[in-house]
Parts: structure tokens; sequence; C-alpha cells
């Protein structure tokens, strides 16, 4: 094991990743792919040869592309690089452990190909942040798991926060809440449940029924953050689901939303409440957009309702 100072930081700064570039679609806090990674740190990094793990200390920060992770410390955890086909092998490593071609600690060409954060962790773009007490990213995968107190992703568009466990999955564009999870838009749209699954559009996908503008898979390829923040397109909900407007909520067992349409479907123990107005079923649909919940016949339980008479000359009952 061996530690340096901040003075070796160039070694570090020019590792590089030989992981194959992604999908256009992928966007976010992506670190999967791009050029290399940078690091930085204020106090100290310790080098584990046998661990093949450098750890940095006393508030460090990786770069790559417009990605971003702060930490009060932060493990890279390396490997030796896949040799490229076609490319001859590298020169035999001699006794010391070091390659005769390379300056190295592994005596090789190294990648970096997972990061953990430890501590105040945040990681953001231009657009887009996290928050959380520890996270782990893996490049291969372009996964990210935080976990700790007060778990929040933000976009310009919404807040996603959790309990237990937040997850953001680049290459499919998802997002996972587990624990108390919640979706808050910015017009005061809320979207709860146990467990909370929301997947994203593609960066400048096309209006639908719109075809994309010549060259714009060929941009969106060279920017690794997918030209910009990306936008909610629909969530899926279970356990505990609720929806709630400034004058309407619904509750249900499990649901999804649409967010361009601002629809909701719910399944199981259903509730619309708006006022004192309450209807129960087992089905609903509901138009977060206009207030009216319309209830579907199910096998559980028959529709039910609860109509007060003032409530419903003040304001529009759910159907």
């Amino acid at each position: 094991m061996t530690r340096r100072s901040a003075a070796f930081l160039p070694f570090l700064i020019a590792l590089p990743l030989a992981l194959p570039s992604a999908p256009a679609y992928a966007d976010g806090l992506d670190m999967s792919h791009g050029e290399a990674v940078q690091l930085f740190w204020k106090k100290e990094e310790v080098y584990d040869r046998n661990a093949q793990t450098v750890t940095l200390t006393g508030g460090a920060r990786a770069v790559r592309g417009d990605t971003t992770v702060d930490a009060d410390t932060l493990i890279g955890y390396l490997r030796k690089k896949a040799p490229v086909p076609g490319q001859p092998a590298p020169a035999p490593t001699p006794a010391d452990g070091k390659s005769a071609s390379s300056n190295d600690p592994m005596g090789g060409s190294l990648e970096l190909y997972r990061i953990e954060a430890r501590g105040n962790v945040h990681i953001y773009n231009q657009t887009d942040q996290g928050w959380g007490d520890h996270a782990l990213y893996d490049m291969d995968q372009g996964v990210m798991v935080m976990t700790g107190k007060h778990l929040k992703l933000t976009t310009p568009q919404d807040v996603l926060t959790s309990r237990d466990v937040m997850e953001y999955h680049a290459k499919t564009r998802m997002s996972v809440g587990r624990g108390d999870a919640t979706v808050t838009t910015n017009d005061g749209k809320q979207v709860k449940a146990d467990v909370l699954v929301s997947f994203s559009k593609p960066n400048d996908a096309p209006a639908p029924g719109q075809s994309a503008k010549p060259g714009q898979a060929a941009a969106d390829s060279s920017n690794p953050m997918g030209g910009g923040s990306s936008k909610l397109d629909r969530a899926y909900g279970w356990g505990h689901v609720v929806l709630r407007t400034p004058t309407q909520t619904a509750t249900g067992d499990r649901g999804v939303y649409v967010f361009d349409t601002q629809i909701a479907r719910l399944i199981g123990h259903v509730h619309v409440t708006q006022g004192q107005n309450q209807n129960n079923g087992s089905q609903a649909i509901v138009n977060m957009k206009t207030g009216i919940a319309t209830m579907l016949p199910g096998t559980d339980s028959p529709i039910q309702g609860l109509v007060v008479p003032n409530e419903a000359n003040s304001s529009q009952a759910p159907k």
C-alpha cells in the first residue's frame, strides 16, 4: 500500500478508460462513457496494490465529461485494461511488478471501472443533481446506487426523493426510488409509492408523429450527456400509491402515470378524494390535469361513492 500527496495528481488524471461509447439515448447523470476521468483531492491518496484501489481523502472529486462526483472520500476501483484485438500484447512484466513500457504502480495500462463515494455525496451535471450519504457508480453498466438520508435527484422539471435507496440506470434512462419514494413536478403534482420506477425520454426526442431531424442522432451521441436534461416520460408505482394535485388525492395498490398526458391508472383498493367527496373501487383512470376521475368496474369490490351536497355545488366531484 502506498501513500502519495496531491503532487502526483497528473498520474491519476491520465488513467485512460477504454469503455465503449454508450448509445445516443444515454443522458442524465451518466459517467459510463466519454473521455478519461479526472480525479482531485485535498488530503491524501492511498494506493492499495492488492485490492487494486485508490482512495482519495479530505474532500475529493471525480469528473468525466459534464458529470462531477463530489464526496468526503472517493474510492476508485482499478483493473488492467483488456488487450485491444489486433494490437500487440504489452511487454512482459519484470519481477518488480512494473511494466518496462509504463511507470504506473500496477505494471501496465489501467482503467477505472467503478467509483465509490462516501460522505456528503453530490453528483451533478449542468442540469441534473443527486444527493446522498453513500454512492456506488458502476461505469460498465452505467448504474449509480445511492443510500443514506435525504436521498434526492433533481431535474429542471421534477424532484425524486426516497427514504432507503435511490438508483439511476443511464443506459435505460430509469430512476428507482425505494421506500416512501416521491416524484414532485414543478406544477405541484405528486406521485408517491413504496417503490417508484420512472423512465425519462431521450433528449431531443421528436414529437409524436414527427421524425428525427437530419444529423440529430449523431449530435446526441457526440455529447456525453445526451444534449442536456431529460424529461420524465412515465412512472410506475407499487405499494401505497398516492397521486396528489392541489385539489384531489387518489390512492391505490399500484399504478402508472404518464407525464405528457397527466393521466394515471390506479389498480387495487382505489380511493379518489376531492374535498369531502370520495369514490371507492378497484380501478380508476385519473386525469390530473382536468381533475376528473373515472371509476372502472372490477371483480373485488363494487364502485361506491360519497358526495357531499355543498361540496358538489362548489367544485366538480370525481366521476
